[in-house]
C-alpha cells in the first residue's frame, strides 16, 4: 500500500502533465458566453458607428463642393443587444452639415436608441455680395461675387447658383462680402398696387383681354387683384409686363 502523502506528489505530478499538454495543443478555458449557449449576443459597435457613417454618406451625397464626413467613436463602455438591422436617422431639429448629432436605433429583436456625434464639413463655392446691396435693389451679375469656403459654418440658405439670386431684389441692405442667403432676397414685383395691367382671361376657345388698376403686389406667380374701368374686382396669376393672367 502506498504512503499517502505519495499519493499526492503522483497527483501532482498528473495536473502538470495535463496542463503541459493543454498548453502545447493551445487549450484555453471557456468564456461565459462560450460556455452558456442561451448568453444574449452583443451588437458590434463598429457596425453602429459605420451605420451613422454611411447614413451621413448618402443623406449629403447631392451636396455642393467637397464633403468631409467623421463620426466620433461610439464609448466601447455601451452594452447593446444584437440588432438584426439597425437604422440611422436624423433627430429632429439636427443640421446634415456642421457638428451634429445622428441617431442609430434598433427594432428587433430588443429595442435600443443611441445617440452619435459627428462632424460634416462642406467646402464649396457660394456667393456673397460683391458691393454693398441697398434694400429693393434689383440684383445684377456684377452685384455678386463667388468664394469658396466651409459653408458648414454659415448660416442655412446659402445661396451657391447665381440664378437664385441675378434678377431677384434684395430684402434688406448688405454690406460687400456678405453671403447672400435666400430669406435675404426676393422676387422681383412685376404687379405694382395703383398700376395699370391687362387682365387676360383664358379659357377653352376663348381668350379675353381688358384693361384694369392693380389693387395689390405681387411678384411672378402669385396672386394679385385689380378692379376693371366696370368697376369688378378680379384675381389673377401676376405674369412679368404687367398682366394678370386668369384661367378657366
Amino acid at each position: 500500500m502506498k504512503h499517502p502523502l505519495h499519493a499526492v506528489g503522483a497527483a501532482r505530478q498528473a495536473l502538470a502533465a495535463l496542463a503541459l499538454m493543454a498548453g502545447c495543443l493551445g487549450w484555453t478555458a471557456p468564456t461565459q458566453a462560450q460556455s452558456d449557449p442561451n448568453s444574449p449576443q452583443r451588437q458590434d459597435l463598429h457596425v453602429v458607428q459605420q451605420s451613422a457613417q454611411e447614413f451621413l454618406k448618402s443623406q449629403t451625397s447631392g451636396l455642393p463642393g467637397s464633403v468631409t464626413i467623421s463620426v466620433d467613436p461610439v464609448d466601447q463602455r455601451l452594452t447593446l443587444a444584437a440588432c438584426v438591422e439597425p437604422q440611422a436617422f436624423m433627430p429632429n431639429g439636427a443640421r446634415l452639415w456642421g457638428r451634429t448629432t445622428v441617431g442609430i436605433k434598433c427594432v428587433a429583436p430588443s429595442p435600443w436608441t443611441v445617440y452619435l456625434r459627428a462632424n460634416v464639413q462642406v467646402v464649396a463655392d457660394y456667393l456673397v455680395a460683391a458691393v454693398p446691396l441697398v434694400q429693393g435693389q434689383t440684383i445684377s451679375a456684377s452685384d455678386i461675387t463667388r468664394v469658396r469656403g466651409d459653408m458648414s459654418s454659415l448660416p442655412s440658405g446659402v445661396i451657391t447658383d447665381e440664378s437664385q439670386a441675378v434678377g431677384r431684389v434684395a430684402g434688406m441692405s448688405l454690406r460687400a462680402g456678405t453671403p447672400l442667403r435666400m430669406d435675404a432676397i426676393r422676387n422681383q414685383r412685376v404687379v405694382q398696387q395703383g398700376q395699370s395691367v391687362r387682365v387676360v382671361s383664358n379659357g377653352p376657345g376663348f381668350q379675353i383681354s381688358t384693361e384694369a388698376r392693380a389693387l395689390t403686389n405681387a411678384t411672378e406667380g402669385q396672386m394679385a387683384q385689380a378692379r376693371t374701368a366696370a368697376g369688378q374686382v378680379v384675381s389673377g396669376i401676376a405674369k412679368a409686363g404687367g398682366i394678370l393672367e386668369i384661367n378657366y
